[in-house]
């Protein structure tokens, strides 16, 4: 080997290739980093609103929204619709979600439940799920259970197509040796197929968020009396900037949150995905 690397006119030895990994950044930097855009914007809405060049009635400043949204949280209007809001979100999500988790585990594990089920979602997936409200509420009537339905089956299909992706393109040559190592069905899912689906899986968490949160706006700008898309009509109703801001806000909040869920939920599962990043 020694002899390899040395330079073919001379003895000076070669040295070896040393492979470029880019340093870490600390976590400060990080934070930094991610905090600067909206830094930013919020720097330029504020000279913006400032110097008259944005005027209220388009678009309030950001102290008129800073003290609109602490007006609603201290007379305790803004934590009751948030509730609400929140409540129909997350029982939207958890049904919808676990639904197309499951039946996408099954399809993508079982060919006779892929034959009976995918030709129907992939069908259902081409329907817009607003397109559902009508019919919900012909069912459902006015109440919370058409509008829960609703998130849920805004949530279930990306989580459906891409908990069956993930388990269809599992290698079949891992399955074939942990078949020839003995190990059980039951041991094959936990062990082979789950670990081997999880980055699809958490693409498919992510997408269900974000399709349960536009459903969940969806419902309550249409056809509600309460929650936080109730105020943005209210606000609109009255032209109060300031309130529309304070509602958006709150939307974006929804997704910033769930992003860090999932992230969270990656750094348990999947270490090895933080390690070769670093």
């Amino acid at each position: 080997m020694t002899a390899a690397l040395k330079h073919a006119s001379g003895n000076t030895l070669l040295a070896p290739p040393t492979p470029l990994r880019a340093r870490p950044r600390s976590p400060r930097s990080s934070i930094l980093l991610r905090l600067s855009v909206p830094v930013l914007i919020l720097l330029a809405w504020a000279l913006a609103s400032a110097s008259g060049a944005l005027p209220a009635n388009v678009l309030a400043s950001p102290w008129a929204v800073f003290d609109s949204a602490w007006s609603l949280a201290r007379s305790g209007v803004l934590w009751h619709h948030l509730s609400l809001s929140l409540t129909r979100a997350g029982l939207g999500l958890l049904l919808g979600g676990g639904f197309g988790l499951a039946l996408g585990i099954l399809a993508g594990l079982s060919r006779l439940v892929e034959e009976l089920v995918d030709p129907t979602m992939q069908m259902i997936r081409a329907v817009p799920f607003l397109a559902l409200i009508p019919l919900l509420i012909v069912w459902f009537g006015i109440g919370e259970s058409s509008k829960i339905l609703l998130i849920a089956a805004g949530a279930a299909k990306p989580m459906y197509l891409n908990a069956y992706g993930g388990v269809r393109n599992v290698d079949p040559k891992i399955i074939e040796a942990a078949r020839i190592f003995g190990l059980t069905r039951w041991r094959l899912i936990v062990e082979i197929y789950f670990p081997a689906a999880l980055p699809s899986l958490m693409v498919g968490l992510r997408l269900s968020t974000t399709m349960a949160l536009l459903a969940l706006i969806g419902v309550e700008v249409i056809n509600t009396t309460q929650g936080i898309g109730f105020l943005m009509l209210q606000a609109q109703e009255y032209f109060k900037t300031e309130i529309l801001i304070v509602c958006v806000v709150i939307y974006a909040l929804f997704g910033l949150a769930t992003d860090l869920v999932v992230r969270v939920l990656e750094r348990v599962l999947m270490p090895w995905r933080t390690q070769a990043r670093k």
